[in-house]
């Protein structure tokens, strides 16, 4: 199973494949939107120290659990071309240099969130990895209800941030959960689509995978396209935020729900890819929209 020993490999290789390791990509979204529960549940001015510090241990964390991830999945990857370069199916690193890595990371960031923020950001945190460790990867072998699963820890990190600035998790908080959980639809079923090829070679079961016709898959990125309009509105709805967040969620929502639209006409790599690439810009916009609307208020 994987990679025994890492192959000679320069400094500079190293360190990056320990860089890749930890999905920078990933945890910067994860943190953005930590971010976005801390700005939504903070009252009166932002205190900047608090919001770095739980950024920071969810920083820790995200990047442990994405390592850890792929070393448990690093024979699957070895047999798909989109990850066959990853550090540990390439030898750049061996697996036990990833799981003390993976481990290291993960287990400080959850120190770091339970003494620094609050026991409850680490309880969610915690979850949030256990979750995707323990359920949404070994699903991705059985059933394309992976990502329905996959999408409960994958919404979390709001939580943690809202749990950050309050230390409860108010019923507004939830809302934001909302957000997250149905974005990730069409974000994951468009990269599904774009790797079924890659998914059915691994034996991953991912909706494309199971039914190749595509009618399923593009029936739920419009569908969840139309509801990720009513939920990005329910934070103006609720009070935490005004009209400028309103308008700028109504628009960014339309314009995904448009790509969502045309990707399900052309059914296409290339229109995958577009509605994948604008399901990335639309959450962090939105963060944008809503600490902008808060320090305007």
């Amino acid at each position: 199973m994987g990679t025994a020993r890492a192959i000679p490999a320069p400094a500079w290789a190293r360190t990056a494949a320990f860089w890749a390791l930890a999905k920078p990509d990933v945890t910067l979204l994860v943190v953005a939107t930590t971010a976005l529960g801390y700005c939504a549940g903070a009252r009166g001015p932002l205190d900047w120290l608090a919001l770095t510090q739980v950024a920071f241990g969810t920083l820790l964390l995200s990047a442990g659990t994405a390592a850890l991830n792929q070393y448990v999945e690093r024979d699957l990857d070895a047999q798909m071309r989109r990850t066959a370069s990853r550090p540990l199916p390439s030898g750049i690193l061996s697996p036990r240099e990833a799981l003390t890595f993976s481990l290291t990371l993960a287990l400080a960031g959850l120190a770091y969130l339970y003494l620094l923020v609050n026991p409850l950001c680490a309880l969610l945190g915690a979850c949030s990895a256990i979750t995707y460790l323990a359920l949404y990867t070994p699903l991705k072998m059985r059933t394309p209800w992976c990502t329905f699963v996959g999408a409960f820890p994958g919404a979390v990190p709001p939580l943690i941030g809202w749990a950050a600035a309050r230390n409860s998790l108010d019923a507004p908080a939830w809302l934001l959960f909302a957000i997250l959980f149905v974005w990730q639809f069409p974000h994951f079923l468009s990269i599904a689509w774009i790797y079924r090829e890659d998914y059915a070679r691994a034996g991953i079961r991912m909706l494309p995978v199971v039914e190749p016709s595509g009618r399923s898959t593009f029936r739920q990125i419009v569908g969840y396209s139309v509801v990720l309009i009513l939920a990005s509105l329910l934070p103006a709805i609720a009070g935490l935020a005004g009209i400028l967040y309103l308008f700028g969620a109504l628009l960014l929502g339309l314009a995904l729900l448009q790509m969502s639209l045309w990707t399900a006409r052309e059914q296409t790599n290339r229109s995958a890819m577009w509605l994948m690439h604008s399901t990335v810009i639309h959450i962090p916009v939105l963060i944008v929209l809503l600490v902008i609307d808060k320090i305007a208020r």
